[in-house]
């Protein structure tokens, strides 16, 4: 009897081990990352990308939306197990929460309106709570105007409210496809404080074995092959 019972304890375990949920959060209005389609599922790079991390380690995951500047406080709280959202890995961030390996290397730029003279700007449009602000709180001059979504930054840059909007090139590009007056201006911005360090899924400081098991998963995603054909389907231009 005490072995039929250690036997299903066992059996138990690994199903439990198998079958195990993980909830992602992320910001959910920041294309080609992370978005929500006519039927409101939040779908993106990000999440194609943890989905086929979870295939590989036969974790079920789920998705919900959150404001950008409360992911890190809501891992601390434990209100998720994980926030996949286009998060660079920078050393403030690394003492507050644990990060994977990068899955995506980032970059930054502006874009402005098309005949905008970049010496000209002054205000800048950017993500609140994001190292775009930072950056620009910290290391310039300009006047920054943070977004809860940098969607809602079109709309202003388009009607002069502010001069720019500075961001991920991705997401710029994004808008810079759909937005026919909209153009990139100025340089890449490289600042391996803010940036230059790739964007990692974050999870709680104390939860190193989730962070090993994702690591796991998303090396064999990317030897798959799997990785680059999410990666061209969300970034290849259309």
């Amino acid at each position: 009897m005490k072995k039929l019972l250690l036997t299903a304890l066992l059996v138990g375990t690994a199903l439990t081990a198998q079958g195990k949920d993980i909830s992602f959060a992320m910001e959910a209005s920041y294309p080609p990352f992370e978005m929500t389609n006519e039927k409101g599922e939040i779908i993106g790079l990000d999440v194609d990308i943890a989905n086929a991390i979870c295939k590989e380690i036969q974790a079920n995951c789920s998705f919900q939306n959150q404001a950008f500047d409360s992911l890190i406080q809501g891992l601390k709280q434990k209100r998720f197990d994980a926030a996949i959202s286009s998060i660079d890995i920078t050393e403030a961030r690394a003492k507050q929460v644990l990060f994977t390996d990068s899955y995506f290397d980032s970059a930054a730029t502006f874009i402005a309106k098309k005949g905008t003279d970049f010496n000209s700007i002054k205000t800048v449009g950017v993500q609140n709570g994001s190292t775009f602000q930072s950056y620009v709180v910290k290391e310039t001059q300009y006047t920054p105007k943070p977004y809860a979504s940098l969607q809602e930054a079109v709309l202003d840059i388009k009607n002069g409210r502010i001069d720019a909007i500075f961001g991920d090139m991705p997401v710029l590009l994004d808008m810079v496809n759909n937005n026919e007056g909209l153009t990139f201006s100025g340089e890449k911005v490289e600042n391996p404080s803010y940036f230059g360090n790739g964007l990692g899924i974050a999870v709680n400081l104390n939860n190193k074995a989730l962070v090993d098991e994702l690591n796991k998963g998303l090396a064999a995603v990317k030897a798959s092959g799997e990785y680059q054909k999410i990666y061209d389907k969300w970034m290849t231009a259309k």
